[in-house]
């Protein structure tokens, strides 16, 4: 473990250089590449687009997805993309759905597009349709013709079939119509999405670390933000935390929460922007250090890999007299109900010990779809 105050005065150190199996605590540095490759405000871009025409409320060809890297696609999107769709004039598709580019949906790879496809077509959990319903009728401007409806109001797809030895070919085919751009959706801003996968430590952030030049480039940038003596206590092997050589130490870990404090500060955010808040935020630290004296008072993130002996938790304390307040607990080979009644106890002591104060930071509780956009092409 290790303790630093924000003038880098050493509060505590205990095997503070050697480097262990991080788990999801790999995350870090992985936002933090993320944030100076893209920036806050980046946004990823789906399209819809098509070469056919519409007649009498069908397509009459192929609906053209054109993937970009977008790992938050979900059920919600997809019926806000079918509802644009209808608004269009589109209500059945005379051909197929072709993928472009890579696509993920419903946080799994969705390689043909076949997941995407069936919830264009209405086939959606009641949670979501519910969420979208709720959320048109608060905002009626640009929403289906029957924003209260309990039914959603998918897409059609029924491909043309083209009979042996028939000479026909599809319109698209022929190469003479202009494809044209139908829907354009925009993810949520980078800050919100990370933090919300953050919050959770979903490991779709394995494929996301692509995008900011994959595992090595994170690594990379990692060591070059840390004192040079620290650079050998940085390995990734994937942006996540569930490749098997991932090793961080807990000095660096909190050299790494600094950089990534101080990007944030660079364009007018704090650590809380991107990382969960114990006992608020909903995650992994919903129900950890959530007492009457606790809650709102740690920012961090956890770890947790038991195949790995890997738990961890590490953040920031906001405090009167030190500044913030940075930790990491790294734990190896202890049993993970363990080593998370230790992390929690030690920070009970910190909290105990330092003058302590409660984060200024209100939750956002908006659904992830009222932070997307999805429009219709100009």
């Amino acid at each position: 473990m290790y303790v630093e105050a924000a003038d880098g005065k050493v509060l505590l150190a205990q095997a503070a250089a050697q480097p262990v199996h991080p788990a999801s605590v790999s995350k870090v540095p992985t936002t933090l590449a993320l944030l100076r490759k893209l920036g806050p405000e980046h946004r990823f871009v789906t399209t819809f687009a098509t070469s056919g025409q519409v007649i009498d409320g069908a397509l009459q060809g192929d609906l053209l997805v054109e993937g970009g890297g977008d790992p938050s696609l979900v059920d919600e999107d997809a019926l806000l993309v079918a509802d644009r769709l209808l608004e269009l004039g589109i209500s059945k598709v005379a051909g197929n759905l072709r993928l472009r580019g890579t696509l993920t949906f419903d946080w799994q790879n969705d390689a043909d597009g076949s997941r995407l496809r069936r919830a264009l077509s209405g086939s959606i959990s009641p949670g979501a349709l519910a969420t979208v319903r709720a959320w048109e009728l608060e905002n009626p401007a640009g929403s289906a013709p029957n924003p209260g409806s309990l039914k959603p109001q998918g897409i059609r797809f029924e491909p043309v079939v083209t009979p042996p030895g028939s000479d026909s070919v599809k319109p698209q085919a022929t190469g003479l119509l202009k494809e044209r751009l139908l829907i354009i959706h925009r993810s949520q801003p980078l800050l919100a999405l990370a933090k919300s996968l953050n919050d959770y430590s979903n490991n779709i952030f394995k494929p996301l670390a692509d995008e900011a030049g994959g595992a090595a480039s994170v690594e990379t940038l990692a060591r070059s933000v840390v004192p040079a003596a620290m650079r050998g206590e940085i390995t990734l092997g994937d942006g996540a935390g569930t490749d098997p050589m991932n090793r961080l130490s807990p000095r660096v870990t909190v050299n790494l929460l600094r950089a990534l404090d101080k990007e944030l500060h660079a364009t007018g955010h704090a650590l809380f922007d991107i990382l969960p808040v114990a006992g608020i935020d909903e995650g992994t630290l919903r129900h950890r250090l959530d007492g009457p004296d606790e809650a709102g008072r740690v920012v961090g993130k956890t770890g947790t890999f038991g195949d790995y002996g890997a738990s961890a938790l590490v953040g920031a304390i906001s405090t009167t007299d030190q500044g913030t307040v940075y930790f990491a607990i790294l734990n190896h080979g202890v049993p993970v109900p363990e080593a998370r009644r230790r992390q929690d106890r030690f920070v009970r002591a910190l909290l105990a010990h330092l003058h302590s104060v409660p984060w200024n930071y209100q939750r956002d509780v908006r659904p992830a779809i009222a932070r997307a956009e999805v429009l219709k092409a100009p």
